[in-house]
């Protein structure tokens, strides 16, 4: 069983799929929320944010499948569904407008950093819908290195919201919905063909 998954590791798998969640995640475009709650709480547990939302992740990866098995939707059908979110959080990336926002954050780390900040429910419904199409070692190994790059975001939010300012976070927002469009073509193309079937 072990071996299987070790047989399954693919780097250009993991490349593509951590550039997914990032953009997704779109932690360095959340860096104003991050500041502005560091501001009004005076500490942000950058740890326990990040390791709560690696476990949220993860457990969905798995738990999530079961759930669309429960009330008899394939993973075809929940991939092309989540390629129409990634489209539109593309949209909203490259056009800089906002379709839909979650309630403004006003609380501690876990909520809203870890959820729904990190692993909301874009970063949910990608999941499921990757799981489609790559093989769980890779996912899981993406995920872990997207953790590890938020954790570094949380850590040095001020820093960098001061090195990039207002414009470099809106260029670097535009080139990863870009990416996020093509993935999201790509995703709605390579299973929409099963529907058919």
């Amino acid at each position: 069983m072990s071996y299987d998954w070790i047989s399954g590791f693919n780097w250009r798998q993991v490349f593509t799929i951590s550039m997914v969640l990032f953009a997704v995640i779109d932690i360095v475009g959340s860096v104003p929320i991050i500041v502005d709650l560091r501001n009004k709480l005076g500490h942000i547990h950058s740890e326990k944010a990040s390791i709560v939302a690696m476990i949220i992740m993860v457990a969905f990866l798995f738990v999530g499948e079961e759930i669309l098995k429960l009330i008899g939707i394939d993973a075809s059908s929940f991939a092309v569904a989540g390629s129409f979110v990634l489209f539109f959080l593309a949209l909203e990336m490259i056009l800089g407008i906002r379709l839909y926002k979650d309630d403004n954050p006003s609380t501690a780390s876990i909520v809203p950093i870890a959820f729904p900040l990190i692993a909301g429910a874009g970063t949910m419904t990608t999941l499921l819908s990757l799981r489609a199409v790559y093989d769980k070692v890779n996912i899981i190994v993406a995920i872990f290195i997207n953790i590890v790059l938020v954790y570094t975001v949380l850590k040095s939010s001020a820093k960098i919201e001061k090195v990039l300012g207002n414009n470099g976070l809106g260029v670097i927002r535009k080139v990863f919905g870009v990416i996020l469009l093509a993935i999201a073509v790509k995703l709605f193309a390579s299973n929409v063909k099963q529907l058919f079937i």
